[in-house]
């Protein structure tokens, strides 16, 4: 339930240097947070929790969801964050099973650049601990220090009334101390201030369709309200018998140095005849087919074509439009239905000519300026309708002709706008549909394209307004409502949005299969 600014601004606020973000099993907000924390001048740390098979990532027999581990994983560097997407990306395609899951083999091949912490009571080491196996105890932690060296930490947690966990604490510093192994002090943090763990428990009710009067409901928080955001002077104090475990806190942050590289405009390879360049195959396209441009004089052709491969070249495009023109012309010739341009596009003629469009911008006097300038700091958009049931054909050509390593598909996020919020949290707390329903429709419907809010439903609707001032049920479900409002519910894949890349898509963004059709996304969104 953290938000990334939130958790961010929180961690400057505290005065820390630097903040980590390590979800279960995914990197969904990874480079969001990275680049946020950038913008924010606080270091990112790019991590996951990993969920780890208890032998092999192959191993799929019923009952066995119950054997897998929590394993902290941290980018030091560049090559960490590679690999990092990699054990990601390898975990969900090959490892699911209830949970995307990795393993020793995995982890040994990908360690460079990583840092790992052995995890809270459901990491490895922990759930031996509290077996009593100790000789399978110290042989796990034996193969977890050949893999990771001196990158291995033995995580220290500590909250009140947790026997389970002191009696973990005591044998983590016993090993400690007898093979060297450095300890680290952290608190799990699914919530950014102490007084939202309620909050965090209906936002667990709603993913696990249960209610929060129902007992022994999976992942349930609320006997542990200590799960949120703590300021260094909190930890120092818990861990004051402990000072070393505080210190490593800063040396593992000091470790951690990872830059990505964005901004660059990075597009496959399209193959050309005889393997001349894209500038010359794009000119020689547009040779080829300027006769369907006609009743125009011939010069104010030449020049308008000349004037805009001129910029196209100029601004590193020649292969973007090559691309475009080679999938929209094998749907045309394949009789899939084509929309005739959206958008600035519509003012190019180059892609008139390319049979991208079919508006002649001669024709209407549009000015190609507003879909490509020298000025244009990034790169043009070229929005393409398709019939809805071919465009899996589409995607299937350009699949074939760059591979299927190298394009996917898109992932999107489901948000709880504040109707869904009401009514998810109306069924979490245990009330009926028609309660939830009620409120709902209260709320009135945004305007302009925006969303509405529930604070600002608060004060358009002066129904909404005088049930949350008398009614304690109404405002007990649009306080929790207004906490959990806007974030992710669920993830689907985008309609429209696809990925090409010059490598395979692994070395860039990690990736996951969509649940309904198991087709491989993206786990970053547009």
């Amino acid at each position: 339930m953290c938000r990334i600014e939130e958790t961010i601004a929180r961690a400057k606020e505290m005065g820390m240097p630097a903040v980590a973000i390590t979800d279960h099993g995914n990197m969904y907000g990874a480079f969001k947070f990275f680049i946020k924390a950038k913008e924010m001048g606080v270091k990112a740390i790019i991590g996951v929790e990993i969920y780890k098979a208890k032998k092999s990532r192959f191993d799929k027999q019923p009952h066995q969801e119950k054997d897998q581990f929590h394993l902290v994983l941290l980018a030091k560097n560049l090559q960490g964050y590679k690999n990092l997407i990699k054990i990601v990306t390898i975990a969900n395609l090959e490892g699911f099973y209830y949970k995307p899951r990795c393993d020793f083999k995995i982890l040994k091949k990908y360690s460079e650049g990583l840092i790992a912490l052995s995890g809270c009571l459901s990491g490895e080491i922990a759930s031996l601990i509290l077996e009593d196996q100790p000789k399978e105890t110290e042989r796990v932690l034996q193969q977890y220090l050949e893999i990771f060296k001196d990158d291995f930490y033995l995580e220290l947690q500590r909250y009140p009334k947790m026997e389970k966990q002191d009696k973990v604490n005591e044998a983590l510093v016993k090993l400690s101390r007898k093979f060297g192994v450095p300890l680290v002090a952290t608190n799990d943090v699914h919530y950014l201030n102490k007084d939202d763990a309620y909050a965090q428990e209906i936002l667990l009710c709603i993913q696990t369709g249960r209610n929060i009067y129902e007992k022994d409901r999976p992942m349930s928080m609320l006997d542990n309200p200590e799960m949120y955001f703590k300021s260094p002077d909190q930890m120092k104090g818990t861990f004051i018998d402990y000072p070393e475990a505080i210190e490593n806190t800063v040396a593992i942050a000091n470790k951690c140095n990872l830059e990505i590289p964005y901004g660059k405009w990075i597009v496959p390879e399209f193959p050309t005849p005889n393997a001349i360049s894209a500038e010359q195959y794009l000119r020689q396209l547009v040779e080829e087919r300027k006769s369907r441009v006609i009743g125009f004089d011939k010069k104010i052709i030449e020049d308008r074509l000349s004037y805009e491969l001129n910029i196209i070249v100029k601004k590193g495009y020649s292969t973007y439009f090559l691309i475009v023109q080679d999938f929209v012309n094998w749907a045309k010739n394949h009789e899939v239905a084509v929309g005739p341009g959206r958008g600035s596009v519509a003012g190019s003629l180059v892609a008139y000519v390319l049979r991208i469009t079919d508006i002649n911008p001669l024709e209407y006097n549009l000015p190609f300026e507003r879909f490509l300038n020298p000025d244009r700091p990034t790169p043009p958009d070229i929005d393409i309708d398709f019939a809805d049931v071919r465009r899996d054909q589409v995607l299937h050509y350009v699949t074939k002709k760059y591979g299927e390593e190298k394009v996917g598909q898109i992932i999107t996020f489901g948000t709880m706008e504040a109707r869904m919020a009401v009514r998810d949290v109306t069924r979490a707390l245990g009330m009926s549909y028609s309660q939830g329903d009620r409120l709902a429709k209260m709320i009135p419907v945004g305007k302009q394209g925006f969303s509405m809010s529930i604070a600002q439903a608060l004060e358009e609707s002066p129904a909404l307004k005088f049930a949350y001032q008398t009614e304690s049920e109404t405002k007990k479900v649009l306080d929790v409502a207004q906490r959990v409002e806007k974030l992710s519910r669920h993830a689907s894949v985008h309609a429209a949005g696809v990925v090409i890349a010059d490598k395979d898509l692994i070395e860039y963004v990690p990736l996951q299969r969509e649940v309904k059709e198991g087709r491989i996304i993206t786990q970053y969104d547009m």
